[in-house]
């Protein structure tokens, strides 16, 4: 009885957890990145079926969560650590690394400390590794 209860409430939680991610997502990426994540071509880049990527590459790890719009998010670092991953689960799941780890409230607490001043110069060095190590290039409308 005690381990049934135990499992819904952990499931319970869980569910509450992506819900508040994705309103989290809702409220304060949808604006530029919209509902679907598929962005503005030209100006805001297409999280869907990329994102995943750049964590494949030194240094892209870091730069999801330096990039000025999650840097300086008003979320605290475990709601934008908790839609980071969200993201990363939905947007590009399939690109995911096979040693993928979440990113913690304590990790992400950190990372934006050093927020980019030039988060465009930083993403073309990425974006060139992406397609070096992957073979991968982000689709010309993102």
């Amino acid at each position: 009885m005690v381990t049934a209860l135990v499992c819904i409430l952990l499931t319970w939680t869980a569910h509450a957890d992506t819900n508040l991610a994705r309103q989290d997502y809702i409220l304060n990426c949808q604006g530029c990145h919209l509902a679907d994540g598929s962005g503005a071509p030209g100006k805001v880049p297409n999280l869907n079926g990329f994102l995943g990527n750049f964590l494949h590459v030194p240094g892209g790890r870091e730069y999801l969560i330096q990039v000025p719009g999650a840097a300086h998010s008003v979320l605290n670092d475990d709601r934008l650590a908790a839609v980071m991953n969200w993201m990363l689960e939905n947007f590009s799941r399939a690109q995911l690394p096979d040693d993928y780890v979440p990113y913690s409230g304590e990790e992400v607490g950190a990372l934006r400390k050093n927020a980019l001043l030039d988060p465009g110069a930083r993403r073309g060095e990425l974006l060139h590794e992406i397609e070096t190590l992957l073979g991968v290039r982000e689709s010309a409308g993102s």
